[in-house]
């Protein structure tokens, strides 16, 4: 519950106009519908009552058909004002969450994005927010409502009739729905998380057999993972039967109590009518409110039930829409880095050289800023207090695994580069010894997927290698940057890259020794 408040807060500061109009229009709706009732009902039994007793001619009818049609038509004005605004602000407040978690998800650990798959953060971005928008529609605003007009309609009452109608009523009516929806969700909170996380899983377990379906194929395994979406699929709907069942069983208790009241209201009525305290039109008066009062708590039936959908959701996304503290800004930071094995600072090649898992793309990661480390400095600072942004702008990092996005290879290069030039482009690509072939396949017009496909493992490397020195970062790091080239076009790719970037600090991993002989120094790493 306090990630659901978390958020509703949230919502508020990027949309609290709205927020609160929606509020005031709901409570306008519901306490109209009251109205409109009740003095529908009065009117009926009044204009019965005159005409039985040979006074219909002198009846006013006149003022309260005019107020029933004011409740009726001011009722559907609002409504349809409430319904825009409350869902306008709700969408709104929705697509910024998206932005929002978007950069949450980017902006986390190293060790959180590695764990997260394609489709469990487009499960957050879709399916967790999308649970989102029942906060304000489902939870808050529902229950803030039924609660104000409930004491509206209390004090109408008392005002009419007797206390002795309107204390029941209302209060009888609030906390028996309140009572009813809240056992409804304890009953359906587990069913409804389990419905959330297992759909969640479902979706994530689908995405990932239609993007392996042929490997699965080729390894007789596509069966396997159709009975596993199947099984996923059956509890699925185990949990939502469940959670219908317990809808339909709290839609029924809140039936019974509106019977209960409204038999206390008709029993209530006819008391006071009979001993004359006030006429039988005013006592049919409490028994019509009842009836329109029970509009107000039939939206908590749904809250119960959606409850730990949202729940489940608020917990996963609350974390990466909280705002950090403000890190220190890099904009004078002194070009230099601090290791216990090394110092190094602006214009010098350092070469980190030893053999596998000695630890050497480990260190390339802590000086980058993606894994922690207390002992590792950039400009005298750790790397996990300075400004994401600001350390990306000043520190470029190419590691052994790449990525290329779908796109030509002008959209790969230019990532978070703005206003580069196409002869720019090209002269990156000369420097990697790219030109010549891509000038045959299209040049920056050629088009790419995720995969590289039609790239050799090197090209795409050295791709993503031209994505980092486009950005002229002061300080680079590589990680094994020209791994499955000769030895001759290793060494001219790194002359260039120190050609183009002069007074950049180049700090790279490798295995060759000629590569190494390239850097002002070398640091030898051994494994633990």
């Amino acid at each position: 519950m306090k990630d659901l408040f978390a958020l509703f807060r949230l919502m508020l500061r990027l949309r609290r106009k709205s927020m609160l109009q929606g509020a005031v229009l709901t409570i306008v709706v519901l306490t109209a519908g009251v109205g409109l009732l009740g003095l529908s009902g009065w009117f009926i039994t009044a204009a019965a009552a005159a005409g039985l007793a040979g006074v219909g001619a002198t009846f006013d009818v006149f003022r309260p058909s005019a107020g029933v049609r004011m409740l009726a038509l001011g009722r559907t004005v609002a409504r349809y004002g409430e319904r825009l605004t409350t869902h306008d602000a709700t969408l709104r407040v929705l697509s910024a969450f998206r932005v929002q978690l978007l950069n949450g998800i980017l902006g986390s650990e190293f060790s959180e994005q590695v764990k997260l798959r394609g489709a469990q953060a487009l499960n957050r971005l879709v399916a967790d927010v999308d649970a989102l928008d029942n906060i304000p529609l489902r939870l808050i605003l529902p229950v803030a409502a039924a609660i104000s007009t409930t004491l509206i309609t209390f004090l109408m009452l008392w005002w009419l009739t007797d206390f002795w109608i309107a204390l029941p009523i209302t209060f009888g009516m609030i906390t028996g729905g309140l009572l009813v929806s809240f056992i409804g969700m304890l009953r359906s909170l587990s069913h409804s998380a389990a419905e959330e996380e297992t759909g969640q899983s479902l979706r994530a377990h689908l995405v990932d057999v239609i993007r392996s379906r042929d490997d699965l194929i080729i390894y007789g395994q596509i069966e396997t993972q159709k009975i596993r979406l199947l099984e996923q699929l059956n509890e699925f709907h185990f949990h939502r039967r469940k959670i219908d069942k317990i809808d339909r069983q709290t839609g029924a208790f809140l039936s019974v109590l509106l019977t209960v009241l409204t038999t206390y209201a008709l029993w209530a009525g006819y008391q006071f009518a009979i001993e004359g305290v006030f006429s039988p039109a005013l006592s049919a008066l409490g028994i019509f409110a009842t009836l329109g009062l029970f509009e107000a708590i039939a939206p908590l039936r749904r809250s119960a039930t959606e409850m730990g959908r949202m729940v489940v959701a608020a917990a996963r996304v609350r974390p990466n829409l909280i705002q950090k503290a403000p890190l220190a800004s890099v904009q004078d930071l002194r070009i230099d880095v601090v290791t216990p094995l090394f110092q190094a600072h602006a214009g010098e090649s350092i070469a980190l050289v030893g053999p596998s898992g000695s630890g050497k793309s480990t260190l390339l990661n802590q000086i980058a800023g993606l894994i922690p480390a207390e002992t590792v400095t950039v400009g005298g600072l750790s790397p996990a207090f300075i400004d994401e942004v600001e350390l990306r702008n000043v520190v470029g990092f190419v590691p052994q695994r790449i990525r290329l996005f779908s796109g030509t290879l002008r959209d790969n290069l230019s990532l978070g580069v703005e206003n580069v030039s196409d002869q720019e482009l090209k002269k990156v690509l000369q420097l990697l010894k790219l030109g010549t072939l891509l000038q045959e396949r299209d040049a920056l017009d050629l088009k790419l997927d995720i995969h590289a496909s039609g790239l050799s493992g090197g090209q795409a490397r050295r791709v993503a290698l031209g994505r980092a020195l486009l950005r002229k970062p002061k300080i680079l790091l590589l990680d094994e940057p020209t791994e499955g080239l000769d030895q001759s076009m290793s060494l001219e790719i790194m002359q260039n890259i120190r050609d183009y970037l002069p007074d950049s600090l180049v700090i790279y991993a490798t295995h060759s020794a000629e590569e190494a002989q390239w850097a002002h120094r070398i640091v030898k790493i051994q494994e633990n």
